[in-house]
Order: C-alpha cells, then structure tokens, then sequence
C-alpha cells in the first residue's frame, strides 16, 4: 500500500491507496510547531480507527509548499513506517517539462496537479486549485508546464475584509439566492462568491487565448481544491471538479519513481 501526503499551507491531506483506489483519507490541520513524534501519534490514531496500521504500508510520497514542516515529517516517516519517503522536488520525475523562468520556484503541489491531470484528461489543460491561495496552472498536450497565476484564496480574502472592517462580520461562505441582496450577510456572500467566479471566469478566458499559441484545441478546466464544487456551480468555465487530484498525482509520481 502506498501513503500519500500533501502539505499545504492551512490543511495536510492524507490517503492510503492500494494500485489505483484511493482507501482512506483524512485531513488535519498544518501546525508547523508540532514534533515528529506528536505528528506519528496523530497519523498512527487515524491509520487505527480506521482499520490500518502502518506496517501495511511500503512506500510512502509527500509534496509540500510549508518548508518548515518538512524535517519533523519526513522524520515521523522514517522512524513509525521505517520507509524513506519520495519527496515531490527537483530531481524527481514527473513526465512534466516546467517552462517556468526557474523551475524551482514551482510549488509541489502545482507540479503534482500538472502530473495528474495530464496524465487523466491530456491535454491542453487549465487546473485551478482552490487552496489557501488560489492557483491557475497551464498545460500544453505535450505535457509542457507553461506557468499560471496566483491570487488569494477565498477564505484569505473574506478573513481580509471581515478583519479590516469593524462593522462587517465573519460569515459562513454558502451561495446566496440572489446577487442583489437585502442584508448585509448575504451582501458580502454574493460580493466574495460571485466575484470571485467572476476572477476566474476573466483569467479562464485570457489563458485560453494565450494557450492558442500552443495547441489549436481549447483547454479542458478542471478544478480542485476545498471551495471548487462551489465556484463551479456557478460558472460555466470549469468543466470538471477532481476533490483527489493532487492524491492522484502523488501516485503517479511514485510510480514513475519507483527503483
């Protein structure tokens, strides 16, 4: 069995899989503090209540965009599953070719969605990934990784306006009936849900036209992330929502490792 992880910058994820089916999974709070023996204790009670312990595991890959994290985990690794860990970054292959000014620069998390969704839908591709920051992410037929745009991700941005302005509270971010709305809750639902499809509907647009350049055939979007289901249920330019895509991806990547 294979344990996947990705650590991002406000949630870890984490799956078994066996071949190709994704197990279990779980989510846990990033906590750079934390040591490696609290982050085994943690791991080991989610692999016990639900019926798995960690020596069915025999090989193990983590991406990561929180650099501090990296020693207390990859340590957890070694000494509660005895198993050196792949590590998404240079030197590992992918099947991917960044075209970025510095590859290096790329997050794991965006090479290991670029990885899956080619390898899953072909090509060309546009992935948006709703993360703490939201990311767009373009990829040719060949499997070139053009490069993308960033910008604050949802949860960022309402935080943002709920702390900066005094008489604006912390709302719950759910569709709200109408884009005209008549109280103040519903108001800032609509600005932040509605605008932001909005975003993604103009940056959509504008790499398709970029991405012409490339390949003569229109991008496929897809979508992953915590808030995709939600932003796709209210535009038209995502054509598919993948919640697993980076787990995939992480598989993928093993695979291609693999001694």
């Amino acid at each position: 069995m294979l344990f996947v992880i990705d650590v991002g910058n406000t949630n870890i994820v984490l799956g078994i899989l066996e071949g190709n089916k994704l197990l279990k999974d779980w989510r846990m709070s990033t906590n750079i503090p934390r040591t490696s023996d609290e982050f085994g204790i943690t791991v080991k009670s989610l692999f016990e209540s639900s019926g798995y312990s960690m020596d069915m595991i025999d090989g193990v890959i983590i991406s990561s965009v929180v650099p501090n994290i990296m020693y207390s985990f990859e340590h957890m690794i070694k000494k509660y599953f005895d198993i050196d860990p792949v590590v998404v970054g240079p030197g590992v292959k992918t099947g991917i070719n960044i075209k970025y000014d510095n590859p290096k620069e790329v997050g794991a998390d965006r090479i290991v969605n670029a990885v899956a969704a080619h390898e899953i839908y072909g090509g060309p591709l546009i992935i948006i990934d709703f993360g703490t920051a939201t990311t767009f992410c373009a990829v040719t037929a060949g499997g070139d990784y053009l490069g993308g745009a960033i910008v604050p991700g949802i949860i960022i941005s309402s935080e943002a306006l709920f702390s900066r302005a005094a008489k604006l509270p912390r709302i719950e971010l759910v569709k709200p009936h109408s884009i005209i709305c008549k109280n103040t809750v519903q108001s800032m639902q609509s600005g932040i849900i509605y605008g932001y499809a909005g975003q993604v509907e103009y940056i959509v647009k504008k790499m398709k036209e970029e991405m012409k350049k490339y390949d003569e055939k229109e991008p496929y979007v897809v979508a992953t992330g915590g808030l995709s289901r939600l932003i796709a249920s209210i535009t038209s330019s995502i054509n598919e929502v993948n919640g697993y895509l980076t787990l995939e991806g992480l598989r993928i990547i093993y695979e291609k490792n693999k001694e």
